[in-house]
């Protein structure tokens, strides 16, 4: 017997395809093998980099001018350390009805649940009224360079599609009562960085003036930390808000940008995982998170080095982030290079087409209501890549109640890192009905 979404989900978890950035990580042949299995048929590899490989399968539509969809999911997940994680992070365990495990939540759930979708399209169980795409590709968290970029740039033809779903699944939110699902339609822009400063070797024991690489950068990222980040109020969190459930004072001050921060301030007392969502959906966001210097203890660095995360709002652009690190940086600006190692700008989708609203009978079909909210993610996604094509792309999911929105946010490449089983099966359970809706007869 086939085995159903989540023993799938369990298999992907324990495959550790781990990608910590370097070329020779990720190894998703491992879990590129276990979809062909599940599935049951030879797709088509792609592997740019050996272990590196993306599963593609494409079926043509019964109707060569019905439109086209694409489901992508990836297969890598980001390093989980062991030492804070309750369980080990890839045994996949199931707890009080939870699967344990990393890419639970990001985006191995998803990846389960959509190549469970497909399946019977791909077997000929179903027909397809158009182009049906499944792309579970490589790479998508050290930006998709061996992955759905190397697809899209190298091998358009097959996986252009006017539709895609990907990520981000989020559970539904309750306003007065009401759930309303969350639907994907844009994400910010990334802007990676690398901070590099030059000095002078010498004696760490004589450091009176001493042309020190170290202390260079570290007055620049403190200019940049203490420097609050510019904010906008975008129509994207203005047509998001309403959906949030706060009263109508919270909700003035969150669309007031003289207000906004002393508001988020307020809300992370109560919800610091919401607080920070509030936050970056409404900043440009700037996180040092790697830094490197010197040699060795007694010895006056003479290099050093920050890689800093960077995410931009639609119409912060790189020009945009530069001029705010110089200004932020001071007089320290003088002695930094700024390196951009990712430049993507924000991408949005529109709304109020054929997916939006197979997506819409869907949830009413399943859920009893058709309540979507345009969600602005605060991550990139591979969708970068199709939407600059012009591909309309959104991210979707299912959860029952046991998971709430801002909790969900919480284990986004966090410790325990969960999912409850029910949860992946009614997200697998909506794209079945998703691509129903979406082949029907217009």
């Amino acid at each position: 017997m086939s085995p159903g979404p989540v023993e799938l989900l369990q298999e992907l978890i324990r495959n550790q395809c781990v990608n910590d950035g370097s070329p020779e990580s990720g190894n998703e042949a491992r879990s590129v093998a276990t979809l062909v299995d599940f599935i049951g048929l030879e797709g088509e590899i792609v592997e740019p980099s050996p272990g590196r490989q993306s599963l593609v399968y494409r079926i043509r539509g019964q109707d060569p001018d019905a439109p086209s969809i694409a489901l992508v999911p990836h297969l890598d997940v980001v390093p989980a350390d062991r030492e804070g994680w309750s369980v080990d992070p890839f045994a996949a365990e199931t707890h009080d009805g939870f699967v344990f495990g990393r890419g639970a939540v990001d985006m191995l759930n998803v990846t389960a649940a959509m190549a469970w979708a497909v399946k019977p399209y791909l077997t000929g169980e179903k027909r397809a009224r158009g182009d049906l795409v499944f792309a579970a590709v490589a790479d998508e968290e050290a930006g998709g360079r061996l992955g759905a970029r190397h697809l899209v740039e190298e091998r358009w033809s097959m996986v252009a599609s006017d539709y895609l779903l990907t990520e981000v699944a989020y559970p539904a939110l309750i306003v007065d009562g009401q759930s309303t699902v969350p639907v994907s339609v844009g994400e910010k822009g990334a802007y990676w960085s690398i901070l590099d400063t030059v000095g002078t070797p010498g004696h760490g024991s004589v450091p009176y003036r001493a042309d020190n690489a170290l202390e260079k950068l570290v007055l620049a990222l403190a200019g940049i930390v203490e420097t609050p980040p510019p904010a906008a109020v975008t129509p994207e969190w203005l047509a998001f808000l309403d959906h949030l459930g706060l009263d109508e004072a919270s909700k003035e001050r969150l669309a007031d940008i003289d207000h906004l921060d002393d508001e988020i301030d307020r809300i992370s007392g109560d919800d610091p995982a919401l607080a920070r969502y509030i936050h970056a959906a409404t900043h440009l966001t700037i996180s040092p998170n790697v830094a490197r210097a010197g040699t060795k203890t007694n010895v006056v660095a003479d290099r050093a080095r920050a890689q800093i995360d960077i995410r931009g709002l639609p119409g912060m652009d790189r020009e945009y982030v530069d001029a705010h690190l110089r200004k932020a940086m001071g007089s320290a600006s003088a002695h930094v290079d700024i390196t951009p190692v990712m430049d993507n700008d924000a991408t949005v989708s529109s709304v109020g087409n054929v997916l939006w609203e197979a997506i819409g009978d869907a949830v009413e079909d399943l859920e009893g209501h058709r309540s979507l909210t345009p969600t602005m993610m605060t991550v990139a996604t591979d969708a970068r890549y199709w939407r600059a094509r012009g591909t309309v792309c959104y991210g979707v999911g299912l959860f029952d109640d046991r998971m709430a929105f801002s909790e969900m946010l919480s284990l986004f490449h966090g410790n325990d890192e969960h999912v409850s089983a029910r949860s992946v099966e009614r997200t697998a359970q909506l794209y079945e009905q998703v691509l129903e809706r979406f082949f029907s007869p217009g």
